[in-house]
């Protein structure tokens, strides 16, 4: 036989091998390129990000939106094995999901299977009016504002709270919701905050304060909440109104008479706001306010049920924050004209 035809006869021989090394080696090739496609992180580039899986969407259509927003290059095919390996195929929620810099595909199929929705935070602050804090709301993105329609007292009624005055009765903390809670959803929830705060507070309180319920305290630590941001001052301020309290005195405290102002407060309180009556000026009406005039905080709720011991009577803003406490109106009168009128003798 010549050595042309056995050469013949040999190349289907040499050829199958060659053939098979090379679909061998594309199949390691792909393995490697599938496995390093499951811990390799998607491309985002900045925080924030966020892809929202409607109920309903088909498992095509959530890669093929991750690919057309330019997040994965990664052939469907991929996605689909990783799913299947994983088995959350045809497991995934509907919701808003984070896409942080450095998740890989492998950890956002497992959020979408168990859920974990992107969350976002709304603080109340301490201090706000129930008007500021229904501002706030309406600027949260990725909320529905099923209350801003309603005025105060269908508010209240929606949230399980009809005939209660709204000021003073949500906790300032800060709250986490996802997209489709609604407005009124955080609303009920620091308004529940707030009960069982106080609930749980009452009981504990100082001895014979001249405060007959756990509203009177709300109602105080508004106040206390309005006087002071000092941490080291709460107690003291409390121990103050309570005494005058006590002694049947006014209260005199001008963010009370502020809030019965409305919006004729133009960033300035006269001598002549302080002797025209309403509800809430404490130096023309005896007691309390007839509602809270913010929303304090835990820690003026602390310092309500439990003021501080001591003689004052009278406190004035030093302008620095903090505040110069007397016992008597002759040295209340002098802290006035020097940290006030600045005439220090």
């Amino acid at each position: 036989m010549s050595d042309k035809r056995m050469r013949g006869r040999a190349w289907p021989r040499l050829l199958l091998p060659i053939v098979l090394l090379g679909l061998l080696g594309a199949l390691v090739y792909g393995w490697n390129d599938y496995a390093r496609f499951g811990t390799a992180p998607l491309n985002v580039a900045t925080q924030g990000d966020s892809i929202d899986i409607s109920r309903g969407s088909s498992f095509k259509g959530i890669v093929g939106e991750l690919r057309q927003r330019g997040f994965s290059t990664a052939h469907p095919l991929y996605w689909r094995l990783l799913a299947e390996q994983m088995h959350v195929a045809g497991k995934l929620h509907a919701g808003e999901y984070a896409l942080e810099p450095g998740i890989t595909p492998r950890q956002l199929l497992a959020n979408m299977a168990a859920g974990r929705v992107l969350q976002r935070n709304f603080t109340i602050v301490d201090g706000w009016t129930f008007a500021e804090l229904r501002q706030a709301l309406a600027r949260v993105e990725k909320l529905k504002h099923d209350g801003a329609a309603l005025d105060d007292a269908a508010i209240m009624q929606k949230i399980g709270a009809g005939g209660e005055a709204p000021e003073g009765r949500f906790l300032p903390e800060t709250y986490a919701y996802v997209k489709g809670d609604s407005d009124l959803d955080i609303l009920r929830r620091a308004h529940a905050a707030m009960v069982t705060t106080l609930d749980g507070l009452w009981p504990g309180r100082a001895p014979d304060l001249p405060l007959a319920t756990p509203y009177e305290a709300l109602i105080l630590a508004s106040i206390v909440e309005k006087e002071t941001g000092r941490p080291d001052e709460r107690a003291q301020i409390a121990g103050v109104f309570v005494r005058r309290l006590r002694n049947h005195m006014l209260l005199q405290t001008d963010p009370s008479v502020i809030y019965g102002m409305g919006a004729s407060y133009a960033g300035n309180i006269h001598k002549s706001d302080l002797t025209t009556d309403t509800p809430y000026n404490t130096y023309t009406r005896a007691g309390l306010p007839p509602t809270p005039i913010a929303l304090p905080g835990k820690p003026a709720l602390v310092a309500a049920l439990h003021p501080a011991d001591g003689d004052t009577l009278y406190f004035v803003a030093r302008g620095d924050g903090g505040h110069v406490f007397s016992r008597t109106l002759e040295e209340h009168n002098h802290n006035v004209d020097c940290y006030q009128r600045k005439r220090c003798q």
